[in-house]
């Protein structure tokens, strides 16, 4: 697909990635110089109206959030034809940084501390009533001094119940393969089943396994309890600490209600482990 020249009055600087019905772009703003990324959809049918739509939450959502772990969200861009939206942009913060899963290779206790601050940006966003809804590591930026939560294409307000299954598989929480409330417990698993791969490089057993995985990831159809249990960090990964260990299990409970029920504990821990690690 060739890349256009320019979008909104905007120069295109290169391609950065592909999601769901979009693109996402590095430009430029022509008047201060700053470098952005650019979120772009067009309406190709009637189908792709609820790709427009998200964009529009998106940056309804994300314009409301100031936390430093968030990729700032800035104006939404649009282009009419025949007086109907067709075609929309989102500028957003240009962060150059690669994605969490690639960059396994850390040491535990900075693995750690990237949990840390992934965990205080969920936090500021469920303060702000809102929840992400699709953390994994694709979806958080890390370098040496940069942890940036990306992606509020999922984000919804704390409660929605979504009439469509959302969300990654592999990380997915049962409420959420089963269209159920989605609460700040649910991202609590998000980060629980992120936090399993960055420290062992498998995913855990989820009600919604990605295509082609073991069948063993999943047992029987879908269901809250017929869920595997994950296998502890402490037998896949020898030297783990029991209290890593344990926290990841504990956010990754299949019954919503047996999880942290907030960022708040889950930070507490991590913040303990890491001046364990530290000493």
């Amino acid at each position: 697909m060739s890349q256009p020249v320019e979008l909104f009055g905007y120069p295109v600087l290169g391609r950065l990635g592909d999601g769901a019905a979009s693109t996402i772009y590095r430009i430029r703003d022509p008047q201060s110089g700053e470098e952005h990324a650019l979120k772009h959809v067009v309406k190709r049918s009637e189908k792709d109206q609820r790709f427009i739509d998200q964009v529009v939450e998106e940056q309804r959502i994300g314009a409301r959030l100031g936390h430093e772990s968030i990729r700032r969200i800035g104006r939404l861009l649009r282009k009419r034809r025949k007086f109907r939206v067709a075609e929309v942009g989102l500028i957003m913060e240009y962060v150059d940084a690669p994605g969490l899963d690639s960059s396994r290779e850390k040491s535990l206790l900075k693995n750690i501390r990237i949990f840390t601050r992934i965990a205080e940006g969920l936090l500021s966003m469920h303060e702000a009533g809102v929840v992400h809804a699709d953390i994994k590591p694709t979806n958080v930026l890390v370098d040496d001094s940069i942890v940036k939560i990306i992606d509020l294409g999922q984000a919804c307000p704390i409660g929605t119940t979504k009439e469509r299954i959302q969300g990654t598989p592999g990380y997915i929480a049962p409420e959420q393969a089963h269209r159920r409330r989605i609460t700040e417990r649910t991202d609590v698993y998000n980060l629980g089943a992120t936090m399993h791969w960055v420290l062992s490089g498998k995913l855990i057993p989820t009600a919604l396994p990605p295509r082609g995985a073991e069948s063993n990831l999943a047992t029987g159809p879908l269901g809250p309890d017929r869920i595997a249990p994950p296998t502890p960090l402490t037998k896949l990964v020898p030297g783990t600490p029991v209290e890593v260990s344990d926290l990841v299990l504990d956010c990754v409970r299949v019954s919503r209600g047996d999880r942290p029920s907030t960022m708040i504990p889950v930070i507490d821990r991590l913040l303990r482990i890491d001046r364990q690690l530290a000493d």
